[in-house]
């Protein structure tokens, strides 16, 4: 039994766990164009979603939180999934 979660609802519930409004809109393009690239469908867990990415304000707070261990935007990119969230700094990254 399968539900279709449409972008409001994921949304307004990702920002329940702890993404801001845009982000939550960015993380939901993200996972709908990875199930289009690689024709699978993922469950809606919020909760697995937040363990697996994290929101940051800019680069410089995922550098904080990862111990310095990337200088650049293109270091991270080469160490994880980065999502840039639209007309702002913010960034979400894919845990590693």
């Amino acid at each position: 039994m399968k539900d279709t979660i449409h972008e409001n609802q994921f949304v307004d519930t990702m920002t329940d766990h702890g993404f801001s409004y845009e982000g939550s809109k960015a993380l939901f393009e993200h996972l709908e164009q990875y199930e289009q690239d690689c024709d699978h469908e993922l469950e809606f867990d919020p909760i697995a979603f937040r363990c697996e990415y994290h929101e940051f304000k800019d680069l410089e707070e995922a550098r904080d939180n990862y111990s310095n261990d990337f200088d650049t935007l293109e270091q991270l990119r080469d160490r994880t999934t980065v999502i840039e969230i639209p007309k702002s700094k913010r960034l979400i990254i894919q845990s590693y």
